[in-house]
């Protein structure tokens, strides 16, 4: 696939100011690498979108500030607007064609669910979302597809070593024994109304025992009044005593 164009200008607006070039629907970024000075850039946003939708973070982008000669560069980050979810900033690594460079890539699940989730029996569970890979900047994959079809049983699982990619190009960065995606078992609605019952009888008594087993503490002011009506009764029972002289 040919390499993705983006013409970029150079930018001497810095700090507050470049709210004047979003304003003008510019997105201030900056290119930074190994062995370079970074530069203040600035492009177009619906042309950055539209190009980043295509390349994502995996891509090289042929970015061409101004005149000068074109650098070879990734997507490393893009900030949002928390708000808008607009794009308000953009970093740019300059990558060196002939060097290795580390990037962190999707796992996707890919295939016909196992028949046992059809049934449902069981679930697919992913456990790993994303590895980091190292490649040389064209030879990076945007995603590493994981096929799911192979599964059948409970507990069946796929683990890093198992993942299908071209060994030759790509080196992937973790435990080749971590599990990607399994098959669980599927809570059926009968238990999952169980385990509710439980959770409800285990909190009903959990209640009970800081009540004193049901027993309800006497409102302030109860036990005052009642300590008070005891010792009127206990007073009007008591006979009269005659001082004998």
């Amino acid at each position: 696939m040919d390499r993705l164009n983006l013409q970029a200008e150079e930018r001497t607006l810095l700090g507050k100011k470049v709210k004047n070039l979003r304003r003008d629907g510019k997105i201030p970024g900056h290119v930074f690498g190994k062995g370079i000075e970074t530069e203040h850039v600035s492009v177009d946003g619906k042309t950055f979108l539209k190009t980043f939708k295509e390349a994502g973070e995996t891509s090289v982008i042929d970015l061409k500030i101004g005149t000068e000669m074109v650098r070879p560069v990734l997507v490393r980050d893009v900030s949002h607007n928390p708000i808008t979810g607009l794009p308000v900033h953009i970093d740019f690594y300059q990558v060196n064609l002939s060097e290795k460079v580390k990037v962190q890539v999707p796992l996707v699940l890919v295939g016909e669910d196992p028949e046992s989730v059809k049934l449902g029996e069981a679930i697919v569970l992913q456990t790993l979302n994303e590895v980091e890979v190292e490649a040389l900047p064209t030879d990076l994959v945007e995603k590493v597809e994981v096929e799911i079809t192979s599964l059948k049983n409970i507990d069946d699982a796929i683990s890093v070593g198992q993942l299908n990619y071209d060994r030759e190009k790509l080196t992937v960065h973790a435990d080749q024994e971590a599990i990607v995606v399994k098959l669980a078992p599927a809570v059926s609605a009968e238990m999952e109304a169980l385990l509710e019952e439980q959770a409800a009888e285990a909190a009903e008594a959990q209640a009970e025992t800081a009540t004193g087993e049901g027993v309800e503490a006497p409102v302030e002011g109860e036990a005052e009044r009642e300590v008070k009506e005891g010792e009127e009764a206990t007073a009007k029972e008591e006979p009269a005593r005659t001082s004998l002289k």
